[in-house]
Formats: C-alpha cells, structure tokens, sequence
C-alpha cells in the first residue's frame, strides 16, 4: 500500500517539476524559483529557495551524482547549481533565446540536453559548460526529454505529437506521430528487457499526452543492428490530459498525472493500476520516484508537492490484494468507483459521483430516483437525435424535469445498463 507522509507548501504558485536525487527532493515552479529539501526529515535546505531565473522556471533535474541540479526556464536559460552550497555554476543561454522547457543529464553526467518552446534542442558539455550540438525538430515545442540508460540515445517529445529519437552526437534516428494532440512527458525505465531468443537488450519508454493516455514503447539500439522503436501498448486509466509519467528506480512501476487531479501507479508487467491517488485539488503537473528507496513526489497546479511512501511490498503483492478488495463492490472506496466509470466510458460521470462522495456502499443503493434528486443527473432516457436537436436549441433544462443540465455531454444508457447488468451477474450469483 501507500500512504501520503508529507505535504510541501512553499511555493506561491503552480509546481512545474519535481526531482530525487540520493539525498535530496528538488521543486521548481511558476514562482520563479527551485526549493531543496534533506530527504530525511523533508526540512528545506540553509541554502533554499535558489534564485536566479526571471521567469518561470519549468523543469529541474539532478546529476547522477547529485553534486549538480539544473534548472530551466522561460527566461531562455538553463542553469547550473551546486546542490551542497546553492551558488549557481554556470547559465547556458540557448541559442535562439527561446523559452527552455526540458532539461536532462546524460547518464554519465558529461551531457545536458535543453529542449526550447522554438523546438530547438541543445546539447550541453557539462565540463565546460559550452554548446556541443544544436539540432531541432519539424513543428511545435519540444516539452519532454529523455535518456537512455545506457546513454547511446535519447527521446525528445513535441507539443504536435512527435517523438524524435536522437543519438550521443545528435543525429535524428528516428520521428514519429505518437499522440495525436501533444506530448507532455516521457521516461525511460532504468531497467533493461531481455529478447529470450536473439539475447538483444531492450529498454521500456513511456509517453503521455493531451490524448489521456499513456504509451509503452520498446526501444532498443546497438551499432550492428541500428536503432528500433516499437510501441507496445496503452494505459487509458485517466480520464484526462496526463502531463506527467515516471517509471520507479526498479522499473515495476510506473506512475502518472493528470489534468484529472488523479495519480496512477501501474504494475509495468501487468500493466494493471495498483493505486489511485486523489490528495491534489488541481491538476497534477509532475510525479518522481526516489531513486534508492520507496517515495513518491507528485506536484500540481495547487501549489504543494505530496510526498508518498510505499510499503515495503512487490508490485505483485499489492496488486494482490488490490484485486481482492475489488471483488466486493461494496467495500469499494471512492476513487475505485471512479476508476470503474472510465473503465466503462462514463468519464463525464466521475465529477458528480466524485462530488456527492460515492463509494462502493452507495452505488449499491442508486436508484433512479436518487440519480435524478440528489445527484442531478436527469435519469431518463431519449433519443439521441431529438436531445441533440433539444439541446440545439440552446436548451439547457431536462426535458422531463425542466431542472438545469449540469452537463449537455450525451452519455449512452445502454453503457451503464449493460456495464451494471454485467457487474450484477458477477457478484450477485
């Protein structure tokens, strides 16, 4: 299980990205500042907030050794701070000027890619601080960035939908249409996937975008075979735009944000939901796993950052014991019967069960005229066409009840009456 231990209100506006190193929790945000915390007691550091950018600062991240954090933002920048003493260490300006949206360390920490609202990309030498490579990308803003563990290649996504693969001198290896509506984060998992039959090493990536969904892909490269992009699956469990996705440091899970305020954690061989996590009161911009034990940061447009510890248990377990309790409908909580609206496409419903606090118990107990009185959902059923042309009309009122629609968006009847039907033959035998 998991379970929220700490909350972070520092920041006086939007949390844009969060950060783990071994040792240490870094913020950034819409306030123009980064925060540092001491992982062990969440205490901000001597040295915190650091200072530097003129605008919003949109990303951070730290070196592996996590001696250095770097930062990016509006302002054109990307800078470069020492974690023990806060002093800045360099401010590498990129090229065009353009607003910097995305910033991440090779895995050996000789290199820094920044990725600009202009769709330029920059690759940095970290020893001496100058541009090594400038490349860009066709359309749109680059927004997400990341390496490969192994460090031969990293993936860049676009607000249009792209993602570009690129090699260690920067050469396009690769670019496709990967959601339709934008990009907004992508990560790869640490941890390698092993090919039974040809012995090849792959690597999991993951995408998320304005599409509500969250991608899986299969990466793998070497310089006798080339480079292959596969895409595996898609996790649909949000129930709107997903601006966030990290894998965990061991690779079984895989955690996400949403535009719905909601955090998923999945099991990435399952590819099943372990937890939803509904603490934020606004969307969730970004979500991080330490990287040497059990936490979670998640951030939002709330302004706090929600600090999230696990049990000490597999993803297996937990996925166990999750599946158990979902047997009885009754003892299902809130977020579970959110989770089981998207599941049967009555996304549209989850704010007004959400808002009238409906559990497994009470969803039991709905009736008809429950739905209409205290729910305010109009409860009865017309014909596609003539509500369309009802509503046309500028028409605003049940056609029954005469009350205000909270919603004109048209969800089938038949959806729930043949989703509660199945439910009923499940449990009620």
């Amino acid at each position: 299980m998991v379970k929220l231990i700490h909350t972070l209100a520092d920041h006086g506006d939007d949390v844009n990205c969060c950060a783990f190193s071994s040792s240490l929790l870094a913020t950034c945000s819409l306030d123009k500042t980064i925060r540092l915390y001491s992982l062990s007691d969440f205490t901000e550091l001597p040295h915190s907030p650091l200072k530097l950018h003129t605008y919003a600062v949109h990303c951070c991240c730290f070196s592996p050794s996590g001696h250095i954090l770097a930062s990016c933002s509006t302002d054109g920048t990307t800078v470069l701070w020492n974690t023990q003493n806060g002093e800045p260490l360099a401010v590498m300006e990129q090229p065009s000027g353009s607003p910097v949206r995305v910033c991440q360390f090779s895995p050996d920490s000789t290199c820094l890619v920044s990725g600009a609202a202009d769709g330029t990309v920059v690759l940095w030498n970290t020893q001496s601080y100058k541009l090594y490579r400038c490349g860009s990308v066709k359309d749109g803003s680059l927004v997400a960035c990341a390496f490969s563990p192994d460090g031969n290649l990293f993936v860049t996504g676009s607000s249009c939908g792209d993602l570009t693969v690129w090699d260690d001198k920067m050469r396009c290896l690769h670019s496709e249409k990967a959601h339709d509506l934008g990009i907004t984060c992508c990560d790869f998992s640490s941890q390698p996937v092993s090919d039974g039959e040809q012995g090849l090493q792959y690597f999991r990536l993951a995408s998320c975008g304005q599409d509500c969904q969250i991608k899986i892909w299969v990466v793998s490269f070497t310089h006798i075979l080339g480079f292959e992009l596969k895409y595996k699956s898609t996790l649909s469990g949000h129930c709107a735009p997903v601006l966030a996705c990290a894998f965990s440091h061991n690779g079984q899970m895989l955690v996400s944000g949403s535009v719905d305020k909601s955090v998923i954690v999945y099991d990435t061989n399952t590819e099943n939901i372990l937890h939803t996590l509904t603490q934020h009161t606004r969307y969730v911009t970004t979500c991080a796993f330490a990287p040497n034990i059990l936490l979670l940061a998640t951030g939002s447009m709330d302004k706090t950052v929600n600090i999230w510890q696990f049990d000490l248990e597999t993803p297996c377990q937990a996925r166990s014991t999750e599946d158990e309790a979902k047997q009885f409908p009754e003892d299902w909580s809130e977020d579970d019967v959110s989770v089981w609206l998207c599941a049967q496409g009555l996304n549209d419903l989850v704010g007004i069960f959400k808002m009238n606090n409906i559990d497994g118990r009470e969803l039991l107990n709905l009736t008809k005229e429950s739905l209409a009185d205290d729910l305010k959902i109009d409860g009865y059923s017309y014909e596609k066409e003539a509500m369309e042309n009802w509503i046309s009309k500028k028409k605003r009122t049940s056609p029954m009840t005469n009350l205000v629609l909270p919603s004109v968006v048209l969800t089938p009847n038949r959806t729930l009456k043949m989703a509660i039907s199945r439910w009923l033959e499940t449990h009620q035998k």
